[in-house]
């Protein structure tokens, strides 16, 4: 017998009906995504850990309270919830996000790969600095676009409604971005040559 798991919106009626398991189950299915694309902007765990937990209670009471509309996708609602808890911490610390791992965490030990040899991890780990350097140095709107494109995983369509910008100005920046990636990896090799 084949069982069909539930999607997010049943998910949420179940909830909503009192079956706790069922917020639980939701929870499971998106935390890493959603998890990840905070500390990708916070950049410390224990300040992830808490705005994370902070975006699952305010999800919790709009649930609750009957605010939540079927129309969208639970994810990408719960993303522009998260994007925005970060967007109001670094407006009250007034500190930009970058892109670098710490001791704790690394995106890259999240995503899974098979297991590449001794001489691949280097040059994977060494590519991977060297990326993370080059999206540090864009302009915040083009950072911003690039996390949530490539770390995120997320459409020019979720990014747009998530920066609430259109998609052609989301597809702009990412073109921006890439452009000037290129302009500081072409300099770069100017000057190693000189």
């Amino acid at each position: 017998m084949k069982v069909t798991p539930l999607n997010d919106q049943q998910l949420i009626a179940e909830y909503l009906k009192g079956n706790e398991r069922a917020f639980e189950i939701l929870l499971t299915r998106h935390k890493e995504k959603i998890y990840t694309s905070i500390y990708l902007f916070v950049k410390e765990t224990s300040l992830a850990e808490d705005i994370f937990q902070e975006v699952f209670i305010k999800i919790i009471d709009t649930l609750r309270k009957g605010k939540y509309n079927h129309e969208g996708k639970f994810v990408q609602w719960a993303l522009r919830i998260s994007y925005n808890m970060c967007v109001d911490y670094f407006r009250r610390s007034k500190r930009r996000p970058k892109v670098s791992p710490t001791e704790t965490f690394d995106i890259f030990d999240v995503l899974q790969n098979p297991e590449p040899n001794a001489e691949q991890t280097i040059i994977r780990s060494q590519t991977h600095d060297k990326i993370r350097s080059l999206v540090d140095q864009l302009p915040a709107e083009q950072r911003e676009v690039v996390i949530l494109r490539h770390y995120a995983d997320m459409s020019f369509k979720e990014i747009a409604k998530l920066t609430r910008v259109s998609i052609n100005t989301a597809l702009g920046r990412m073109r921006y971005a890439l452009i000037n990636i290129r302009k500081m990896v072409e300099e770069r090799e100017v000057s190693l040559l000189q």
